[in-house]
């Protein structure tokens, strides 16, 4: 893999300077990888509409192709580039925790490439709860792919420092907006089967969601696994044989 020099943002979340954000904001237009901050661990981001960009992803991960990502946005308006439908039960689960720790997983808009959503028909979507994690996507006008910004297998980031140490001389910028607040992943629900399913369990918990969805499920195999990523699931596998075919030769 190619070195490049990473360039280290400081940014207090309190007290946002534009100026930085418009740096890594352009960083994302032009197809490079930002790692930023969420409420919940610190997210490797890229434009989820560049296929080229997204791929980085999995290549500087160490990621494999079969594990789809989530799709940060800045507010609901920005969903028409990512979703095919978006269910009355999505707006009411949308209502209560976006912003926030918690992952939808819908039917996929076209536009969003095979590589986002591991060639499945289905892409995981949310809201941050951060304050520079929403500037950066305002600024960069993009919907951002990003999953932990960590090497694969590695335990997730929560700060800065973390994020260097694993993809130094590997990513384009780090912005360091200090500690996350959550610490673990979001809670991740798909709305797109009856009953919802919960696939992961994160930051924001059951009873919460029950309180809104009383008859949600939860997948089994997630509570066993709830330490691993949305994609290393089984209820979102995609196995190599249902990959499309320029997934597979990678």
């Amino acid at each position: 893999m190619e070195k490049i020099k990473t360039a280290f943002i400081e940014i207090n979340k309190d007290n946002i300077d534009k100026e930085k954000i418009k740096i890594a904001g352009k960083a994302i237009k032009d197809g490079k990888l930002v790692a930023f901050p969420t409420e919940t661990v610190y997210g490797l981001g890229a434009d989820a509409l560049n296929e080229n960009a997204v791929k980085k992803i999995f290549q500087v991960k160490e990621r494999p192709f079969f594990d789809p990502l989530i799709v940060h946005i800045s507010c609901l308006e920005e969903l028409q580039d990512i979703v095919s439908d978006f269910p009355d039960i999505a707006k009411k689960i949308s209502k209560m925790f976006w912003p926030g720790p918690l992952t939808i997983v819908m039917k996929k808009n076209k536009k969003i490439s095979q590589y986002v959503t591991a060639g499945l028909d289905t892409v995981a979507v949310r809201i941050p709860k951060h304050p520079i994690a929403l500037e950066l996507i305002r600024e960069s006008k993009r919907p951002i792919a990003a999953p932990s910004a960590n090497i694969f297998t590695h335990t997730s980031s929560t700060n800065a420092q973390h994020v260097f140490t694993d993809l130094k001389n590997r990513i384009d910028i780090i912005i360091d907006g200090g500690e996350t607040s959550v610490g673990v992943e979001s809670t991740v629900i798909d709305v797109s089967i009856n009953p919802v399913n919960i696939l992961r369990l994160g930051g924001i918990t059951v009873e919460d969601l029950k309180k809104v969805i009383p008859d949600i499920t939860i997948n089994q195999d997630s509570i066993l696994n709830e330490s691993k990523s949305p994609g290393m699931l089984k209820k979102h596998y995609a196995t190599i044989k249902d990959m499309p075919d320029d997934i597979k030769a990678l």
